[in-house]
């Protein structure tokens, strides 16, 4: 089972889903709380199966983000210096005072005040694949860039700025796959988010001498206490947003349309009965489960099935393994658009850590897939899509599709 954990820590183990299904099942099996001891990392548990990750989840005195919220190597761990803090690395009140300051902008009434931006980007990427002459990469020529403007659209950046947005976004979470990664000299994520804070640092200023109505702007005079956010909490807000915002949508994006790809019968019935969009899109979220995991540190003795984690623990929980558990799901290693309890998913994470852009994930995706599908004629792939090699927010890399639209 030793051998079976690396799948957790090994980027290039999820670059070939079938396979890492595989192997988690055999762990959500046999050891569904699994010591994992692997060169170069910290000790930790890796937690396979919904309920429990739901139970970890249900206690965030216990089990803290703040103090590793991502699975890094022992080396990272020591280097690791940075100062700006994101909403995944707070816990407490300190957590719910700064999810207070965008927890409006993201609640489902306002979200759906954009349905009509998000339809008519939806139909302008759907447009660009007609115009691409029935060939194109759908990862690079669509999924990539229609959330990505949804999202740097509620921030109010400028167009011109997008293509530096999405580059920096793919660096920060691909860092481990060599076709994504910064090369070169420098090569560190901490210099990936240097780059972030320069720009955002001065988009605050900006929009605190000239305020307008975007969540920039929001994010820029918030203040906790009557006092203003210190930069590297305010710069947080800003690039969780920018970064997880569209990353993670874009990743469900192609990894539906893979998975359609594959379930053809599933495609077809989507296309027959359209209303059924709705419900599918968490399906393709727990089907492609964006981001793989994240981890918790132990406070206080606490058991969990057999094992009685001690304070300081590290934990693993693995969403893409929670999301396949065949107690929670039937036939979890197929897509099916008609599941009816496929909004019971962990993607989004749960409880008080539950991901604040849900409502607009699940819009963009039934946008984008209303058009689509609605548009579609004939769809094939040209040849094996590929996936990036990260253990962290993961999908497809290149989905090479032939098409005819109407």
């Amino acid at each position: 089972m030793d051998n079976l954990g690396s799948i957790f820590a090994d980027p290039t183990a999820y670059a070939d889903p079938s396979g890492w299904h595989a192997a988690a099942k055999q762990i959500r099996d046999r050891a569904p709380i699994l010591k994992v001891a692997l060169e170069g990392y910290p000790e930790f548990w890796a937690i396979t199966k919904h309920a429990d990750v739901m139970e970890i989840e249900r206690n965030p005195e216990v089990f803290t983000n703040g103090t590793l919220s991502v699975l890094a190597t022992q080396a990272d761990l020591a280097a690791s210096d940075s100062p700006v803090k994101t909403l995944i690395q707070m816990d407490g009140g300190e957590h719910k005072s700064n999810r207070g300051i965008v927890n409006e902008w993201f609640k489902p009434r306002n979200v759906q005040a954009m349905q009509s931006r998000i339809d008519q980007l939806a139909t302008h990427y759907v447009d660009r694949m007609a115009s691409l002459g029935g060939r194109c990469d759908f990862v690079s020529d669509v999924a990539l860039y229609f959330p990505l403007q949804v999202i740097l659209s509620i921030l109010g950046l400028p167009e011109k700025d997008y293509a530096r947005m999405l580059k920096l976004t793919q660096e920060l979470f691909g860092s481990e796959d060599p076709d994504i990664a910064r090369l070169g000299e420098d090569q560190s994520i901490l210099d990936v988010m240097l780059d972030l804070v320069n720009y955002f640092t001065d988009l605050a200023a900006e929009r605190r001498v000239h305020p307008t109505d975007d969540l920039s702007s929001v994010i820029a005079n918030a203040e906790i206490d009557g006092r203003l956010l210190p930069d590297m909490d305010m710069l947080g807000h800003y690039v969780i947003i920018a970064t997880a915002g569209h990353d993670t949508t874009s990743n469900a994006i192609a990894g539906g349309l893979v998975a359609l790809m594959e379930y053809r019968d599933q495609l077809e019935l989507l296309q027959k009965q359209p209303e059924l969009i709705d419900g599918a899109a968490d399906e393709f979220i727990r089907f492609v489960s964006p981001v793989k995991h994240f981890m918790r540190t132990c406070q206080e003795s606490f058991t969990v099935r057999d094992v009685t984690f001690q304070p300081g623990d590290a934990l693993y929980l693995s969403y893409a393994s929670a999301n396949r558990d065949d107690e929670i799901f039937t036939d979890p290693m197929r897509l099916d658009v008609c599941r009816e309890n496929a909004s019971s998913h962990l993607a989004f994470g749960f409880g008080q850590h539950f991901c604040l852009g849900a409502h607009l994930a699940r819009m963009e995706i039934r946008a984008l897939f209303r058009e689509l599908l609605g548009r579609l004629d004939h769809i094939e792939l040209v040849g094996e899509p590929t996936w990036v090699r990260s253990y962290f927010v993961q999908g497809p890399k290149s989905i090479p599709i032939t098409y005819r639209l109407h």
